[in-house]
């Protein structure tokens, strides 16, 4: 098939949209089929594609510039049209994406839209208001798809009870090779904790619907040091909110495998996740976790088992769950083990073959609504 990913962002930005659409590039071309990506301009082009990328003038969102928002440009129906693509693949539309759903229509494509940021919860965090637009924008997306491909249970309940149709599971894959427990280093874990203090680790954007400083309660517990791995607007005013943390910055490939794995605890505080591709990151490095009971942890933390769900934005819930298992260091093991075994079998190439499987479905519907 030769199908045309319009994603809003892409490598060398990190985050779980980019990361999800180059695995999609890579499985395709992997399995023989003719991947486009169409993207935002970004600062640098070290995007580890199998394929070319065409990248459209894009700005800083305002606030945010770590964020890229494409602006009006020909160069996307130019290349859509170009590919002569049997199928479009929409990652997160939201500006980009809208745009390509109306040139795959005015062409008559398929189109498969990828659900993967809650915006209601974006606009609860960051205007305190505007959820019932972001989801009037989500389900006149969404419906202008052939199909909606959610990630999580929730996310799926979700569409479904705002009105979008057409609704679909599709999870996420994550690299068993790269993160696994093998790679924990003593010598990082002395210069981390020097005291040999249990280390309780975060990963992700440093934002304000990340909710990181609900770690404050874990950083006054003793024996612990908190570790923070990401970057983002709320940088800045985390060195206050979180104070003892150790804030590492952006870490990408090997050297994220290897913080990952050196970790005791790992511990999610945002309550807006879709998915949350850390959270299954952190299973395969054999962590134990501590995630918000909402969301897309839902799924993939089993209570008691390989992790503990607590109240979302509930500080002392957070602190009393890591409190537990640092208390309790066969616990911590017997829940990484667990984790590990979990996610072993979720391999991008497995949620790839589905995604193709999608494919294959949408297009055989309208070949049939065509006949």
């Amino acid at each position: 098939m030769r199908v045309v990913i319009v994603t809003e962002s892409f490598p060398p930005d990190v985050n779980g949209v980019a990361h999800c659409a180059l695995q999609t590039a890579r499985h395709l071309a992997a399995r023989g089929h003719d991947p486009l990506v169409i993207a935002p301009a970004v600062t640098g082009s070290d995007s580890g594609a199998p394929c070319p990328v065409v990248r459209v003038p894009s700005m800083p969102l305002p606030g945010y510039p770590q964020v890229r928002v494409a602006l009006p440009s020909r160069r996307l129906a130019a290349a859509l049209t170009a590919h002569r693509a049997d199928v479009v693949h929409l990652a997160s539309p939201f500006v980009l994406g809208v745009r390509g759903m109306g040139v795959a229509a005015r062409l008559g494509l398929p189109a498969v839209a990828v659900y993967q940021t809650d915006l209601a919860g974006y606009a609860r965090t960051y205007m305190g208001a505007g959820e019932s637009t972001a989801w009037r924008r989500i389900r006149t997306v969404h419906t202008a798809a052939d199909r909606t491909l959610a990630p999580s249970s929730a996310a799926v309940r979700d569409l479904e009870e705002h009105g979008v149709p057409r609704v679909r599971l599709w999870p996420r894959g994550v690299d068993t090779v790269r993160f696994r427990p093998e790679l924990r280093d003593e010598s990082l874990r002395r210069e981390l904790a020097p005291g040999g203090e249990t280390i309780v680790g975060y990963v992700g954007r440093l934002a304000p619907e990340k909710c990181v400083e609900l770690l404050a309660g874990v950083c006054a517990l003793p024996g612990v040091k908190v570790v923070v791995v990401g970057d983002g607007p709320s940088g800045a005013a985390l060195r206050n909110a979180i104070p003892g943390a150790v804030l590492l910055g952006r870490r990408t490939g090997e050297d994220l495998a290897r913080i990952f794995a050196s970790l005791d605890v790992f511990a999610h505080t945002g309550p807006y996740e879709t998915f949350c591709q850390t959270v299954q990151e952190a299973m395969a490095s054999g962590l134990p976790v501590v995630a918000p009971a909402a969301g897309g942890p839902l799924d993939l933390v089993d209570h008691g088992r390989t992790g503990l769900l607590v109240p979302p934005r509930d500080a002392g819930a957070v602190r009393d769950a890591v409190a537990a298992l640092v208390a309790d260091p066969a616990r911590r093991e017997a829940y990484g083990r667990a984790a590990r075994a979990t996610v072993e079998g979720r391999t991008w190439a497995a949620v790839g073959d589905q995604l193709l499987g999608h494919y294959a479905e949408v297009l055989r519907e309208r070949t049939a609504v065509a006949a």
